[in-house]
Formats: C-alpha cells, structure tokens, sequence
C-alpha cells in the first residue's frame, strides 16, 4: 500500500486550511441568507466535517486500487456515489439543526442541487491528485528500484572484470615461470615469491578506490616479476610528483595497461626497449601515461586474451559511466596509452 497524499505533511496542512476556508465561506454565505448564527456555525461545520472525510475515505481507497485505461471510469462512479451520499446525508439529517425556521428549511432544500455539484468537483479533485500522487510515487519507486538494479549490474560486472583479471596475469606469469624453471631455476624461484607477494597484494584490494601511490608501489611487484622474465631487455621510467601521490584511482588499473606495453614492446624483438609511465594533473583529470615501442608494420604481438585495454575501458566507464577517458595513439614508432581519472 502507497502512504496517501494525506500523509505528507504539507499536503496536510493545506488540506485542513482549505476546510476551514470553505467552513468560514459557508457560514458567510448563509449569514448573509438571513440564518442564524448558531444554525449556519453547525452547518458549515459539519457539511465540511462529512465532506473532509470522504475527500480522505478516497483518497486512501485509490492507495489499493489503482484504474488505467478506460477504467478511470469508475472512479468517475465512486465520486458520484460519495457526492449523493453527503447530499443524502445533508438532505435527512441536517433539517434537525433548525426544525423551526422555515427559512433555513426552504434554503436547505435549494442547496442540495448545488451542493451535489460542489462536493462532486471537491471529491474529484481529490481523487485526481491522489492519482497523480500515486503515480508519482510508483515511478519514484521504479526508478529506485531501477536504480538499484543497475548498481548491483554494474558491481556485478565490476567484480567479474576484477576476477578474470587475476587468471589473465596468472597465466602469463605461469608461463614465464614455466620458461625458466629448467634453464634459470633461482630466477624462476625468485619469480614464484615476487608472484606470491603480488597476488597477496590483490587479495587486499576491493572495488573502492586506492591511491596512485599504493597502485605505483602495486605496480612495482609486477615489473619486478617482468623484469626477471625479459633481464636487461625490459627498462621502464615512472615520472610521477609526490603531491599526486595521494590522487584517487581504481584499483588493479595500472597493471594491465603496462602489461599491455610489454606484449606490444617486447614481444616481437630481442633489442632492449624503455617503457615510460608519466602522470600529470589537470584539473579536473589525473592523467596517466603509457608509452612503448611500436611499430604497425612489424609487431606481431603473441595471441592473448584481448582482454587488458578492453577491461580499463570498461571498468572506467563502469566507475565513472564516460567512455571517454581512455586514449590511444601511435606516434613516431611508440604506442601510448592515456587513462583519465576524474577527481571528485
């Protein structure tokens, strides 16, 4: 059951003002009919009384039943019905409040007409706007739980991106382990704990957003465990001011996108390449820089999972729902990856 109109306070407020307006009208009118005060005071108040509790009887009623398409009919019906019940009920029992005076007796049977159609326009505004008010109310309510919907999707999705994640590194990682167990054993043990420090790493992080220094020094155990799988091949530069050490950024970001410099970088030469990490600040943006080797004509990158760049862009647009924050680029031989982190 929707809460009525009545329930809000304002509303309220301006339910009860207007009765007694409409009270303080009537007793006017009929004063000036000639009828005495204590007769038109008990007529004003009780017309008014009957017809305030009819206007709320349907107004709550419409709270559990609610009419589409042509059956807004019958609430036509049901305000018809309630207007000739107040006139019934004017017509047998108010002719007691002055039995004697035949002027008020004449008056009373003249208004009912009047009355009739007064209580109908009455009761069926109400009725209107408690209709109103209910369909507010049910949208209201749709667009929260649609809202709410939406969210849980969107987390949902969050934490499948996070958990395909783990297994796309982990396989990579295995590989390279697997590589150098039999020709640099020590360096593939080296590799296991640096992977085991990394994935305990991950195990830390949720879905709430981490500081680009703790993602820097993140990133670190990952460029150590690739740095014992490419030796001297692998160079990188980080540029970043410590004032923006404290920057807000999505966990798990940086790591993919690096990796996705190495493959393009790496993969497909034996010469030594400098892979650059630069970060700025442009209000409103952190901006984060990735730049590698490349070359369209000859790179050739091993078969992977298409999944790195895919996944930072749609977990920013998840995040920040913009499709517009991450960037890519080939200039004078180098590829380079742009993410931007708004900072609110």
């Amino acid at each position: 059951m929707a809460s009525s109109p009545l329930s809000n306070k304002r509303f309220k407020v301006a339910f009860i003002v207007l009765f007694f307006i409409l009270a303080g009208l009537q007793f006017y009118a009929l004063q000036n009919f000639g009828i005495t005060q204590k007769t038109a005071i008990k007529d004003s108040v009780v017309a008014n009384i009957i017809l305030a509790l009819l206007c709320w009887l349907i107004a709550n009623n419409l709270s559990f039943y609610q009419p589409s398409g042509n059956k807004y009919i019958y609430v036509i019906i049901w305000c018809m019905i309630l207007s000739i019940g107040f006139c019934s009920i004017i017509e047998f029992t108010f002719p007691s409040f002055d039995p004697d005076n035949l002027l008020y007796q004449k008056l009373l049977n003249l208004s009912i007409p009047v009355r009739y159609i007064f209580s109908l326009l009455l009761i069926g505004t109400m009725a209107a706007i408690s209709m109103l008010y209910y369909k507010q109310q049910e949208q209201k309510e749709l667009e929260g739980r649609k809202n709410e919907a939406e969210k849980l999707t969107r987390e949902a999705e969050l934490n499948s991106l996070r958990e395909k994640l783990h297994p796309h590194f982990l396989f990579n990682s295995l590989n390279s382990i697997s590589a150098l167990t039999i020709s640099k054993p020590e360096q593939a043990r080296k590799m296991v704990h640096q992977l085991s420090d990394f994935l305990r790493g991950t195990l830390r992080k949720d879905n709430q957003l981490s500081t680009l220094k703790e993602e820097l020094e993140h990133l670190q155990l990952y460029l150590e465990i690739e740095k014992v799988r490419f030796g001297n091949r692998l160079n990188t530069v980080i540029e970043v001011e410590e004032r923006l050490f404290d920057k807000q950024i999505p966990p798990m970001l940086l790591q993919p996108i690096v990796e996705n410099a190495i493959k393009f970088g790496l993969y497909d030469t034996l010469e030594a390449v400098k892979i650059s990490i630069i970060t700025s600040f442009e209000m409103p943006y952190l901006n984060i820089t990735v730049s590698n080797p490349f070359d369209a004509e000859t790179a050739h990158p091993n078969k992977g999972t298409g999944f790195g760049l895919s996944s930072i862009k749609r977990r920013l647009n998840l995040i920040y729902n913009r499709s517009d924050l991450l960037l890519t680029k080939s200039l004078n031989h180098q590829f380079i990856t742009t993410i931007k982190i708004p900072q609110i």
